[in-house]
């Protein structure tokens, strides 16, 4: 998947990084080697590795809200 700037996610339990009890996550900046997040329940960021915030999704813990939508 091609991430980009303002891409929302919905957050499925079973997200073991979900500290905040978030229930949605924006991507705010990407880069070929990680990708940096914002909660909807904090101010703070975080940091994932491309790699890694890939595997959250194919897991399906991570699911694009505008893929969702389309879907349903």
């Amino acid at each position: 998947m091609e991430y980009q700037h303002n891409m929302e996610f919905e957050i499925r339990n079973g997200f073991l990084p979900n500290m905040y009890n978030s229930d949605r996550l924006k991507v705010l900046e990407v880069s070929n080697s990680s990708v940096i997040i914002k909660m909807n329940n904090t101010e703070n960021r975080s940091v994932f590795p491309v790699d890694n915030f890939d595997y959250w999704i194919k897991r399906g813990l991570l699911v694009n809200v505008h893929e969702k939508r389309r879907t349903s």
